[in-house]
């Protein structure tokens, strides 16, 4: 069913595959491994290279997230390393949606972990993602490089796709749209199932703001079409955002005003997030500081919170535009430095984990997990496991990245 629903997917297009993609990632769904099917192959249709391409296509938030939750126990369940980092990639996309910026780099420092542990490779892929949202120029040029390099030798069309909407979250947070632009048309005519409603939210915002009316007219028609087939909360406020960046005067303003309702509605508040500046930025553009003002606020106040660098200076300096002093947070004089892997099981540890959970978990022996943990209850100059689990000092939540 899974096999028919990509290929009437890519043969016939998305209104004729919506019913037996629906009814895929409905089967998907009520899959339980390791009883209705082998544990390897529901790991295979759970992921991101199955069912959660199609949830992807249906525009689903709930759907990606329970698969991502479930591919990540079940693979630590399995001792299965490789889908594990499959798995941890996945779910820290999820969280990078949420704006769970400090979860995603936790869930990729045990990617990097596991890797270690087993003489492997991190797989990776979401780093450049997490660089770009935080607007880490060079960091995640570097990635986009790297990937590219990697995608081209190897063929491997849906890392490139993976590289281009990383580099379109990066410039537009940046703004610099016509690079964002650029590389999000590179993504959207390449067209790798799943990726769709990332690339047209990067592809929409860019040609808004680069005048490109061909491909603002291309996204109002594909989006008009998701409404019918895929007519969830996140696809229709999105719909209603890249309707607003198409127009003027009341229509403008009643599309924002819609996205921001549903997508208050769903897991995608760092796009939430996003919405909030668009309009922000509209109602600064139409003159009405006061309203500008609470829009643009709640933008920072969202963004800063959420570590997403890029869009949130972009809101600092939009407030400042409208006669508004931003106040500067506040600074954390007291630096600890933890490396990855004593971040994550001083993370693992404050989640209720003992040690031989954690050796599990890690693929670390116990012997190594308690030398890890007196070297962070040195670092962080504490003496029980129960102060890490209790309110915690700034500087000790940032040396745990929570």
């Amino acid at each position: 069913m899974l096999l028919d629903a990509f290929a009437i997917r890519l043969m016939e297009g998305h209104t004729a595959a919506t019913p037996t993609l629906a009814l895929a990632l409905k089967r998907i769904l009520a899959l339980d491994a390791g009883t209705d099917i082998d544990v390897g192959r529901w790991l295979w249709l759970a992921g991101m290279r199955a069912g959660g391409i199609v949830a992807g296509e249906l525009w689903d938030d709930d759907a990606r997230h329970t698969l991502a939750v479930r591919q990540v126990e079940v693979a630590r369940r399995a001792g299965a390393l490789v889908q594990s980092q499959y798995a941890l990639n996945f779910l820290a996309w999820i969280h990078i949606d949420a704006g769970e910026l400090a979860m995603a780099a936790g869930l990729l420092d045990e990617d990097r972990l596991i890797a270690e542990a087993a003489g492997t490779s991190p797989v990776g892929f979401c780093a450049i993602l997490l660089a770009a949202w935080r607007g880490e120029e060079r960091v995640a040029a570097e990635l986009a490089e790297a990937s590219t390099r990697l995608a081209t030798a190897g063929r491997m069309s849906r890392l490139l796709t993976v590289a281009d909407h990383a580099s379109a979250v990066l410039y537009n947070g940046l703004g610099r749209h016509d690079a964002a632009r650029d590389a999000a048309l590179r993504a959207f005519e390449r067209g790798d199932l799943g990726y769709e409603p990332f690339v047209v939210t990067e592809l929409a915002e860019a040609a808004s703001r680069t005048r490109d009316q061909a491909v603002i007219t291309t996204l109002l028609h594909l989006l008009s079409e998701r409404s019918v087939t895929a007519p969830t909360e996140w696809a229709l406020g999105t719909g209603a955002c890249v309707r607003a960046l198409a127009s003027d005067g009341n229509t403008a303003e009643s599309g924002y005003r819609e996205s921001i309702g549903r997508l208050s509605r769903t897991r995608m508040r760092a796009h939430l997030a996003r919405v909030h500046l668009l309009y922000g930025e509209w109602l600064r553009r139409e003159k009405r500081r006061t309203v500008a003002r609470q829009q643009l606020r709640r933008a920072y106040e969202m963004l800063a919170a959420m570590g997403v660098g890029g869009f949130a200076e972009r809101a600092r300096r939009e407030l400042q535009a409208t006669g508004e002093t931003v106040r500067k947070r506040a600074v954390v004089t007291k630096v600890i430095e933890l490396t990855a892997q004593e971040a994550q099981i001083a993370r693992l540890v404050r989640e209720g984990l003992s040690n031989p959970e954690i050796s599990t978990r890690l693929f670390l022996s116990p012997r190594t997990v308690e030398w890890h943990m007196r070297k962070v209850f040195t670092k962080l100059d504490i003496s029980s496991r129960r102060q890490l689990r209790g309110p915690l000092p700034v500087a000790i939540q940032r040396a745990l990245q929570l």
